[in-house]
This record gives structure tokens, C-alpha cells and sequence, in this order.
């Protein structure tokens, strides 16, 4: 008997391949294109807002309707964070850590006020899905973001960045490269060091002996 060769489909194989080629350079042109988003974005948020400047001013209104300001924090410390979207894996993970901390944070005078450009039936929905017990601002103009450099991020969202805020309304200290995991108690960390530094009295020159 004559055995009967099938041939393979030279033309499906072929369109195949020009498929997943097409995924593959797509794929490798999206990342390159959000480093370099990223990239430029920092670099916007290092020149608008810097350690040791007076902090931009803000107003928005959180889950339960109700409004916040910069000045409602005065002579107070101030942990104000950005975050892509509510309820997505890092962005819970970050919120429900300030969550878990939230007593500490409170124990040495700091407040946390997360903002993201969700409407605000999505930041009560948040928040009540995991008994979030600080405001969430609906930046859904964004803002509050564009004044602190954090708009523009992947898709349009919130960048994960985070700033401290002095009780004299100044930048303490920013933070760019955000670790959902860990961020509330490198925060914390950070609070009780700079609080210990204002602490430290200042050397006094030597009295010389008559």
C-alpha cells in the first residue's frame, strides 16, 4: 500500500509565525515605551516637587464625601500617596499595609490620605471592601496628581508615588520606587528618624576658661 504524506500548510504556518512575531515586537516596543514613560515622568516629579519645599496645596473629597486639604494636617505629619487604580492586586496590597500600620503611624503624630483618580463610589467600594480606615481622595480630574507630578503614569493612572509631609507643610521626603509590600513600614521607619533628628539638640561651642 501507498502510504499517504500529508503536507503541512505552508501558508498557516507561515501566517502563525508573523502572528507571534507581531506579539513579540508589540510586547518589546510596550515595555520599552513605559521605561522611558517612567523614566521622563520621574524626572518631572524630581523638578516640580522637591525635599524641602513648601508642599502644593490640595482639596478633594474622599469616599465618604467628605473634603480634605493640606491645611486640615497643619502641625501635623502627613503620609500622602498615589496609587494607579482601587481595588488592583499592588494597590490593595499598599493600602491594606498602611491599614495594618495605621495605629503606629498615629501613635507618632502621621496621617495617611491615599489619592488615585477613581470616582469616589469606587474608593467606597475600596474601602469598605478592606475596612480601609483613612481617606481616599477621588482625584478623578487628576489634579492633585498633576500638582505633585504623579499623573501620566501606565494607561493614564496615578504613578505609585508617595510624599511626606512635615507638620510645617514642607516635603520631607520622596518616594519614587514604591514597594506595596513594605512602603508603610519603610514610612514609619523614616518618620521616627526624622522626628529623632529635630530632637537632637545642637552642639554648643566650648566656653573657654577664664
Amino acid at each position: 500500500m501507498n502510504r499517504m504524506v500529508i503536507q503541512p500548510n505552508n501558508r498557516k504556518i507561515s501566517f502563525s509565525r508573523k502572528i507571534v512575531t507581531g506579539f513579540a515586537i508589540f510586547g518589546t516596543v510596550a515595555i520599552l515605551l513605559t521605561g522611558v514613560a517612567t523614566s521622563n515622568k520621574q524626572a518631572f516629579a524630581t523638578q516640580s516637587v522637591s525635599a524641602g519645599m513648601p508642599a502644593p496645596n490640595f482639596v478633594g473629597i474622599d469616599q465618604d464625601g467628605d473634603v480634605h486639604r493640606l491645611s486640615d494636617y497643619h502641625n501635623q505629619w502627613l503620609v500622602l500617596y498615589f496609587f494607579p487604580k482601587a481595588d488592583t492586586p499592588g494597590c490593595t496590597t499598599e493600602a491594606c499595609t498602611f491599614r495594618d500600620g495605621i495605629m503606629k503611624l498615629k501613635k507618632i503624630g502621621a496621617n495617611v490620605v491615599g489619592v488615585s483618580m477613581d470616582d469616589r463610589e469606587s474608593q467606597e467600594h475600596f474601602a469598605k471592601k478592606y475596612h480601609i480606615p483613612f481617606p481616599l481622595i477621588a482625584d478623578h480630574t487628576g489634579t492633585i496628581a498633576k500638582a505633585y507630578g504623579s499623573a501620566g503614569g501606565f494607561l493614564g493612572f496615578d504613578h505609585r508615588y508617595t510624599f511626606l509631609i512635615d507638620p510645617q507643610g514642607r516635603i520631607a521626603k520622596r518616594y519614587l520606587d514604591v514597594d506595596p509590600d513594605r512602603h508603610a513600614e519603610q514610612v514609619l521607619e523614616d518618620i521616627k528618624n526624622l522626628q529623632s533628628s529635630k530632637k537632637r539638640p545642637v552642639n554648643q561651642p566650648m566656653q573657654k576658661s577664664s
